[in-house]
């Protein structure tokens, strides 16, 4: 089976993508290109987040000047995001970024993809192809019917060889549709046929609750197959969502082991404790630590330090009251409006 040790590793920037490196963060900037200002603050946003990599878009010779106070106010590796104009991708280059987005097919001739292949070359520069169920070349649209995965997987595999074409290797490849089974196939094909890192993504997913929803089903679906290197999770929302969603997702599967895990029980009517409003709470607190914790917040002793005996430290809900434990012993019993303090408490001593 395809697993991301398999693939080439490409670097963008102080980043690695493929090849056995961790699986990484993407988000984009949504300020308007020309706000320069606004752009860095956004960015930096991102980063305290704990974004991996930025893309900004450029869509002309004025939006240079965000690409160069990017580069200057942070470590993020910075993403161009090129449509059409391949002067402006190698521009980008000169710019410093550390990675071009860009459809080999749109950006003009045959020398125009020389020119960017060997710009970037000249940098150590990585290029990702972004290939979109939208933007399908129409013979290959022809050839399948319409938008297929078979037809995203050949677009994609297209735009390497005109790459390929002028020895240009660092590559990464995206095959993102809005529709999660279409993109999930589409990947699943990729993965057969691409030695190249593949950037997972449902496009155009939707707002924060619908997007987070249908790209988990998708990347997550993925990646738990060992199938893809970097992610986005895109919402029509702050970009920082989609950073925090996307480091969410990576934990949940066990692909990101670092800061705390919560798991909470879903309650029933066993439940005589406020257990949503101190889960909510305590998924709040734990916001800021970087302990790498299992945290368990567990409604009753069915449910308490039996079921959750895996977890660090936690928190059990009796009748008005409750019990603290550790790795499934119990240390003391607290009454309700205790019980979050106390277990953080035992959190700061560990």
């Amino acid at each position: 089976m395809y697993t991301n040790d398999k693939t080439v590793k490409v670097k963008a920037g102080n980043v690695f993508i493929g090849g056995g490196a961790p699986v990484t963060v993407q988000s984009m900037l949504s300020v308007p290109a020309h706000d320069t200002e606004g752009n860095v603050d956004q960015a930096r946003r991102l980063e305290a987040a704990g974004c991996d990599i930025i893309r900004v878009t450029v869509p002309d010779i004025e939006a240079l000047k965000t690409v160069e106070a990017l580069k200057n106010n942070i470590s993020v590796p910075i993403v161009a995001d090129i449509h059409f104009d391949y002067r402006l991708a190698v521009e980008s280059v000169a710019a410093g970024v550390d990675k071009v987005r860009i459809n080999p097919g749109n950006i003009g001739s045959d020398e125009g993809v020389r020119q960017v292949a060997e710009a970037c070359k000249r940098k150590n520069v990585a290029i990702r192809i972004g290939v979109n169920s939208g933007s399908l070349e129409k013979h290959i649209l022809s050839k399948y019917g319409g938008v297929t995965p078979e037809a995203m997987v050949e677009s994609g595999l297209y735009h390497i060889s005109l790459l390929e074409k002028y020895d240009f290797n660092d590559i990464v490849l995206s095959l993102k549709s809005s529709d999660t089974a279409t993109m999930y196939r589409a990947y699943e094909l990729a993965a057969q046929k691409c030695r190249y890192p593949l950037h997972l993504g449902v496009t155009e997913a939707g707002t924060e609750s619908s997007g987070i929803i249908k790209s988990a089903a998708g990347i997550g679906g993925l990646l738990l197959r060992g199938i893809g290197d970097t992610i986005r999770i895109s919402l029509t929302d702050d970009p920082v969502k989609e950073v925090e969603a996307g480091i969410k997702l990576l934990k949940a599967i066990g692909v990101r082991k670092s800061g705390p895990v919560l798991v909470s029980c879903p309650t029933c009517g066993r439940t005589k404790i406020n257990l949503i409003d101190i889960a909510k709470e305590a998924e709040k607190r734990l916001e800021k630590t970087d302990k790498d914790i299992t945290v368990a917040i567990m409604g009753c002793a069915v449910n308490g330090p039996g079921e959750a005996s895996a977890a660090d430290i936690g928190i059990a809900g009796g009748d008005g009251c409750g019990v603290l434990f550790k790795k499934g012993v119990i240390i003391r019993k607290l009454p309700e409006e205790k019980l979050l303090d106390a277990l953080f408490e035992e959190i700061e001593k560990m």
